[in-house]
């Protein structure tokens, strides 16, 4: 396993470089707890913002949530319209064509806001990174590779960024790290193919993977939110 190439273990003070704008909500006074939440293609910071009083935090010390906004850049696949993207995307291949300089770019970005958690006094060890689509794609490949312990990676409807690559470039640190991975049935966009691939080379992996799929598209349901909330709660708890 190394993590040559990778961004995310920039060690650059966060304080140093420009951080991601993003939305921020506390559970409560002085967090012990942090989520980073990254968004799909076209939203942006405040699309999961809702989410956060369905889950059920007040169970576990109080929790900063930070959902990012990624940056605006032309997507290739949707006729080069400039739009919220972590990279651009411009194939429907997978194992080609990929935007490899948009994911490192956006996997140090990521790995800075974790840094600045750090420094806010929350250690990487009560950290999750998770993400939705194209987010989830990027929080999987960051936690990957990050060399240090965190709490979770949570990847929803989404799919693994460079397969090939992955077990020779993850990191050791989070090698034991909870997955939590969950997919709609008829989801067009992301088809549950891609999603249980995931969930297959992170368990082939010894990952501890925790698969949930549910009848919607690509979208996120009630009883996902639910066992979200209890998932997170775990980690936390």
């Amino acid at each position: 396993m190394n993590t040559s190439g990778s961004a995310d273990g920039d060690n650059r003070e966060p304080d140093q470089e420009r951080l991601l704008e993003a939305v921020e909500v506390v559970t409560g006074p002085e967090p012990r707890n942090a989520v980073i939440w990254l968004h799909g293609l076209g939203a942006d910071g405040h699309d999961f913002e809702p989410v956060v009083p369905m889950l059920g935090m007040g169970r576990v010390e109080a929790t900063r949530f930070i959902f990012p906004h990624a940056p605006v850049r032309p997507v290739t696949l949707n006729a080069g319209m400039r739009m919220r993207a972590w990279y651009d995307i411009r194939g429907l291949q997978l194992s080609r064509d990929q935007d490899e300089a948009g994911i490192l770019e956006s996997a140090r970005q990521v790995g800075a806001l974790i840094r600045r958690e750090n420094q806010r006094g929350i250690p990487s060890n009560r950290i999750v990174l998770a993400g939705f689509s194209q987010g989830g794609a990027v929080a999987v490949y960051v936690a990957a590779r990050y060399p240090e312990k965190l709490a979770g990676l949570m990847a929803l409807s989404a799919y693994l960024l460079f397969p090939d690559r992955l077990e020779r470039e993850r990191h050791p640190a989070n090698a034991s790290t909870p997955v939590f991975i969950a997919h709609g049935t008829v989801d067009p966009t992301v088809p549950i193919a891609l999603g249980k691939d995931l969930a297959s080379r992170l368990g082939e992996l010894a990952y501890p993977v925790n698969w949930r799929q549910y009848p919607i598209p690509h979208s996120v349901s009630q009883d996902e939110i639910a066992d979200i909330g209890n998932w997170l709660v775990g980690r936390f708890g």
